[in-house]
C-alpha cells in the first residue's frame, strides 16, 4: 500500500493543472477576415454598427449563445465593446442591425455595441470577438450586467467557443 502513495500523489498533482477542453465552433464575418482590418463603417469613424457575424452548427447540447468583444490593447487595460447573451440556439448570425439576445452595458457605459475607437496615434488594436455555445438557455446575470459579467458566466457554461480577431488603427 505504501508503494502506491507516491504514484497516487503524482497522478493527483498531474491532474491539478488539467484544463477543461472545449470544442471549437467556426466563427466568421463577411466584413473582414480573421486577423484583418475591421472596415471603418463598423467603427466610431463610421456608422458604429456591429459587423455581420456568423457561425456554423453548434455542438449537440447547445441551448444558447453568448458573444463578447474585447480590445486588450486599450491604453487603460482591456476595453469591452459589446456583450450579448440569450442568443437562441437556432441563431447562426448576429450584427449589422440584427437584434437578437440580451445586450449588456459596455465599458463606454452604454447598452449595446460600441465600435473600435482607439486613440489616434495609439497604434494597431486587436479586437477579440468571442462566441460561446452554452449549455444553458440564459445566463444568470445581475441587472445592469456588464460585458465582463457575460464573459465570466459564459466561460462557466461553454461547451464550444469560436474566436475572430479584427484590427483597427486611427492615425
Amino acid at each position: 500500500m505504501r508503494a502506491l502513495v507516491p504514484v497516487i500523489l503524482c497522478i493527483a498533482l498531474a491532474s491539478c493543472g488539467a484544463s477543461k477542453q472545449r470544442a471549437t465552433i467556426a466563427f466568421t464575418s463577411s466584413a473582414f477576415q480573421n486577423g484583418q482590418r475591421i472596415p471603418t463603417q463598423y467603427s466610431c469613424d463610421g456608422a458604429n454598427q456591429a459587423p455581420p457575424l456568423s457561425w456554423g452548427d453548434p455542438p449537440k447540447g447547445t441551448k444558447s449563445f453568448a458573444l463578447v468583444i474585447n480590445d486588450p490593447d486599450a491604453p487603460g487595460g482591456t476595453f469591452r465593446h459589446w456583450g450579448v447573451y440569450a442568443i437562441p440556439a437556432s441563431a447562426h448570425s448576429i450584427g449589422q442591425g440584427q437584434n437578437t439576445g440580451a445586450e449588456v452595458i459596455n465599458d463606454k457605459g452604454l447598452i449595446g455595441y460600441t465600435g473600435p475607437c482607439p486613440p489616434p496615434g495609439n497604434g494597431l488594436h486587436h479586437y477579440h470577438f468571442k462566441l460561446f455555445a452554452l449549455n444553458v438557455d440564459r445566463l444568470r446575470l445581475p441587472s445592469r450586467a456588464k460585458v465582463i459579467d457575460v464573459e465570466n458566466a459564459a466561460a462557466e457554461h461553454a461547451i464550444a467557443q469560436g474566436e475572430l480577431i479584427g484590427t483597427y488603427e486611427r492615425r
